[in-house]
């Protein structure tokens, strides 16, 4: 089955990044057993995002009918990153643990595609997803420190930050491939990477079946 994967890297370490060698493998496995996968990636450091302006927050609660030229200009990045969310049947996020959340790149193309009378609209019974069902998700998950578990737990605004904006617009269906300890020395290191590998193999899997 041919799936199409929008895939997003945010990590500024490039080849130091243990997410991005993690994104770089999955897709690498995917596409072995997929091999007419079509990938769109987006690099949240080669090609930033723009962070809200007044313009395209004003835009964003402007009734269509009213808005202007400048009003409707603001709204094409949006737009677009918005139509590559609904096109993807996978979405693939390298997302590093960040002073203990995610980076300013991703939050901002969160910033972009949570949005209102796009990607959700409150409902009677509160907000309510307009993406269709059924995409999957993987995030990458990379932390210097133990997080998952032990006095450092409550630090984590990472993973649980992803999973419940990602929840909000309605991807429910998140799968993450962590490894944690990174920088606690070379066998910390390798420990992590030989459990996210396992973890990956786990995840694509879940991806084909």
């Amino acid at each position: 089955m041919a799936h199409t994967v929008l895939h997003i890297n945010s990590s500024p370490l490039g080849d130091h990044s243990v997410s991005r060698k993690l994104t770089e493998n999955l897709l690498t496995e995917l596409k072995k057993k997929h091999p007419d996968t079509l990938v769109i990636t987006r690099d949240l450091v080669s090609s930033p995002l723009p962070h809200l302006s007044d313009i395209t927050v004003g835009a964003f609660f402007t009734p269509p009918e009213q808005r202007n030229d400048a009003l409707n200009a603001a709204l094409v990045l949006s737009d677009e990153l918005i139509d590559e969310l609904f096109a993807a049947d996978v979405i693939v996020i390298g997302a590093p643990m960040w002073n203990f959340g995610i980076p300013s790149s991703l939050k901002a193309w969160i910033d972009h595609v949570a949005r209102a009378g796009r990607t959700f609209t409150y409902g009677a019974a509160g907000p309510e997803s307009l993406l269709p069902p059924g995409k999957k998700v993987i995030i990458a998950s990379a932390r210097g420190g133990i997080y998952s578990s032990g006095p450092m737990k409550v630090m984590d605004h990472q993973e649980s930050y992803l999973r419940a904006i990602l929840g909000f617009i309605g991807l429910h269906d998140v799968s993450i491939i962590r490894a944690e300890g990174v920088a606690m020395g070379e066998e910390a290191k390798q420990a992590a990477l030989g459990s996210a590998g396992v973890q990956l193999d786990e995840a694509i899997t879940h991806i084909t079946t």
